[in-house]
């Protein structure tokens, strides 16, 4: 059976003439993503991508690592890893055959159904200015399209795509890393410390 895309869709909420209807038109037309509500504009998920969420302390460490990643949003205290589509159902199963389990609680992701917070895109218009924003960018989309982490061989756009395997192990491991940290110095986990967040990285 042929999989049937739909096309993008605009937030049919945002008010004709505002910015997050200028933004709602940016992504269905650059990259072809769907967006809901207003105030602020949602991506949905499971649609062109799922999204790791993990605390922002966690991410910046990934990031620090240079494992390889898709797009990366900032969203208050938590930072999401843009994946290929799927990849929040493989979770849970990742973390059991990496043998992290249930000591990664702060690693959570976000699929079908869901949706996150949409930052504005680079240039003008960017959209209303939000709670969110890309620490790396996606880039307009291209044939065959974006290139997300992804299992090898699913969902994947080509094999120099970042693997998701490797991304969940770091982020499991940085979010472990907090946690202990955290737990020693009394600081409640998903606020930010003194030197966790970094500034904005170059997409990669």
């Amino acid at each position: 059976m042929i999989r049937t895309v739909p096309q993008p869709r605009s937030s049919p909420d945002a008010a004709p003439g505002s910015p997050d209807a200028a933004l709602a038109r940016r992504y269905a037309r650059e990259l072809g993503w769907t967006t809901a509500g207003r105030d602020p504009l949602h991506l949905l998920t499971g649609e062109s991508f799922d999204v790791l969420e993990l605390p922002a302390e966690a991410g910046h460490s990934v990031l620090r690592r240079g494992v390889r990643t898709g797009p990366v949003l900032l969203s208050g205290t938590r930072m999401g890893l843009l994946v290929a589509t799927g990849g929040a159902d493989e979770l849970p199963g990742l973390l059991d055959w990496l043998e992290w389990g249930p000591l990664t609680p702060d690693l959570t992701a976000v699929g079908a159904g869901g949706r996150v917070t949409a930052p504005p895109l680079p240039g003008p218009p960017g959209g209303s200015t939000g709670a969110a924003l890309w620490l790396r960018p996606p880039e307009p989309r291209r044939a065959p399209g974006p290139m997300l982490p992804a299992l090898a061989g699913f969902g994947s756009s080509g094999a120099d795509a970042p693997d998701l395997v490797r991304l969940v192990d770091a982020a499991a491991t940085e979010c472990h890393r907090v946690r202990l940290s955290h737990a020693r110095s009394g600081v409640p986990t998903g606020v930010l410390t003194r030197g966790s967040a970094d500034q904005p990285l170059a997409f990669s």
